[in-house]
């Protein structure tokens, strides 16, 4: 028999139309689908709070925004293969995509962009500027996993600019030293659950902050440990008790970002910070981007 003349087959532009009640099964198996590890999985809990532009970690920012509008691309078989949420700034109408999940099929994220383009006309967009509900505080796209959307990003005309390094390790570190004279209080922002500070002398020296944890998965937001203390294991100590506490609140992992965007020797470089996490048993995931399009 001879070969095959036949070519592969891309998918067909998919239709797009407002998401109702009835499609929350598929838009919530897409949002899985993109899941990394150290994220929680999608709930129609997280979904409605996405939908409607609320999230524990960035909602001052969300303060800020209308309620976005979320659409769902179909196919011919009526499958919904794509989804992306959009809205305005209340201010100046400055337009957002918080989030778009499309299978990592080209044509289904071009349709999602064309769409929003048509929702935010003329003006200029931020894309995955900040996190949403259905994430453990993840701001931006997280590129390699998703090269797909990348790349439709930018062939739309958005500027991409990589800021955050994203870490994930498993708990317990029982390796990890822990910090003598650690001070445990509520925390005041981010939707964090605890502030942990190092005292001596009566002087704070170094604190962390650790977020709640959901499903099992808590973020360290940050760490940061005064000059004059650096150099003397300040730091790990205080990573150790941090992990520790997330641990007691019932984390059995625990991710965190790094803005690690500028080279080192700069005015935030983070080479000590990376090396200290990575030491400690954290491993690199992703790296998340953050796009812009300018207006008309």
């Amino acid at each position: 028999m001879p070969a095959s003349t036949s070519h592969p087959t891309h998918p067909a532009r998919p239709t797009l139309r407002p998401c109702g009640p009835a499609d929350l099964p598929e838009v919530l198996a897409l949002v899985d689908a993109d899941r990394l590890p150290g994220q929680p999985r999608a709930t129609p809990e997280l979904l409605a709070e996405a939908s409607r532009g609320r999230t524990e970690a960035d909602g001052h920012w969300w303060g800020a925004y209308d309620e976005p509008e979320v659409q769902v691309a179909v196919d011919s078989g009526g499958a919904i293969v794509g989804a992306v949420a959009c809205a305005r700034r209340t201010k100046d109408g400055t337009g957002l995509i918080p989030w778009l999940h499309c299978g990592e099929e080209p044509v289904v994220a071009d349709a999602l962009l064309a769409r929003a383009a048509a929702l935010l006309p003329a003006v200029p967009v931020d894309a995955f500027p900040f996190a949403t509900a259905l994430t453990q505080g993840l701001e931006g796209l997280p590129a390699g996993h998703r090269p797909a959307t990348h790349a439709a990003l930018e062939r739309a005309g958005y500027t991409g600019e990589r800021l955050w390094r994203y870490m994930r390790a498993d708990l317990p570190r029982p390796r990890l030293p822990r910090a003598e004279g650690v001070r445990v209080g509520p925390a005041r922002d981010r939707g964090a659950s605890q502030r942990l500070e190092v005292v001596r002398d009566g002087r704070t020296v170094a604190e962390a902050v650790i977020g709640h944890p959901v499903q099992g998965i808590g973020v360290l937001w940050w760490i940061e440990v005064d000059a004059a203390a650096r150099g003397r294991g300040t730091g790990r100590a205080l990573l150790g008790s941090a992990l520790h506490a997330l641990g007691g609140l019932g984390a059995t992992q625990a991710v965190l970002y790094v803005d690690d965007d500028e080279p080192p020797g700069g005015e935030r470089d983070r080479t000590a910070a990376n090396r200290l996490y990575e030491s400690a048993g954290f491993a690199e995931i992703d790296r998340l981007w953050s796009y812009a399009l300018p207006g008309a």
